[in-house]
């Protein structure tokens, strides 16, 4: 079963996903009031009970990003062999990861735009998986990486790629525009290594093929990425950890084709399902 957040007749939501429509689920869980309450309190077992055999409440609804109130999003850069080779300046495979911030924010929710902002318009895309932390931890060895998270979705970890050069050693200010990126569609829970370990990612823009690689290339593994990160923070349950995108963002395209208005950007992931956006400029 999938969980999403989601918005009908301007009230938010969350529930189980169907074919036909949405089964809202919040309102019988009142200790629970959002889909992070949910996931700190580790209810998604309570939730797929309790979707068990009801009717679909609702079907003319909007998702939104799927953890919204997310406190912390940490994203890990360059993390495929072909994406460090992209930056042509010849450097061997980090021996660690690059880590940076994002903020809730900064994204958007499936089949909803992505916002251009009017200061730049170096818009891009960057297909990835994200997991979301179930148990807390801290120091987490990479044997046990995998019994903290509970659930995985998906990212378009949409970047102004002019604005990561305003500094030398940060990339925040480009990363974190308002709606720039999207996580959803929904939570699909976390039970078996072979969901991440035989994941493949692909990126479409259009309809072009633009991303296509399996996790099983990255050059620090997500049990890795787990040991590391946990060693000088605590992981907490819903934190979200953005895993690393492939190679062939726009920006490293010849020439660059950055992301415009009517354009349609789909990161799917084989047993996570298709995360869908479009593109529009911001309404001043």
């Amino acid at each position: 079963m999938k969980y999403a957040t989601y918005s009908a007749g301007g009230q938010m939501y969350y529930g189980a996903v169907t074919e036909q429509g949405m089964i809202a689920l919040n309102e019988a869980f009142a200790q629970w009031p959002t889909l992070l309450d949910v996931v700190e309190a580790n209810g998604l077992g309570a939730l797929a009970q309790a979707a068990e055999g009801q009717s679909v409440t609702h079907t003319d609804f909007e998702f939104e990003m799927v953890l919204p109130n997310a406190r912390r999003i940490l994203c890990v850069g360059v993390n495929f062999p072909d994406r460090n080779a992209e930056y042509k300046d010849g450097s061997a495979q980090p021996k660690y990861m690059s880590l940076f911030p994002r903020f809730a924010s900064g994204f958007t929710g499936h089949n909803r735009p992505l916002i251009r902002p009017p200061e730049n318009e170096t818009l891009d895309y960057e297909g990835e998986v994200a997991i979301v932390i179930g148990k807390a931890g801290r120091r987490i060895s990479q044997t046990d990486a995998y019994d903290h998270i509970a659930a995985l979705t998906l990212c378009n970890e949409g970047t102004i790629r002019d604005w990561v050069r305003h500094a030398k050693f940060n990339v925040t200010q480009g990363k974190n525009w308002d709606n720039s990126g999207a996580i959803g569609p929904w939570l699909v829970p976390f039970t078996d290594a072979s969901q991440l370990d035989d994941a493949r990612i692909i990126t479409r823009v259009n309809g072009e093929l633009r991303q296509d690689d399996v996790l099983s290339r990255m050059m620090h593994p997500i049990r890795r990425e787990i040991e590391y990160i946990s060693t000088f923070m605590t992981l907490q349950p819903g934190d979200i950890i953005v895993t690393g995108t492939p190679t062939g963002s726009g920006a490293r395209l010849d020439p660059p084709q950055y992301l415009k208005p009517g354009d349609v950007v789909e990161v799917e992931v084989n047993g996570i399902g298709t995360l869908r956006n479009t593109v529009e400029d911001e309404v001043l």
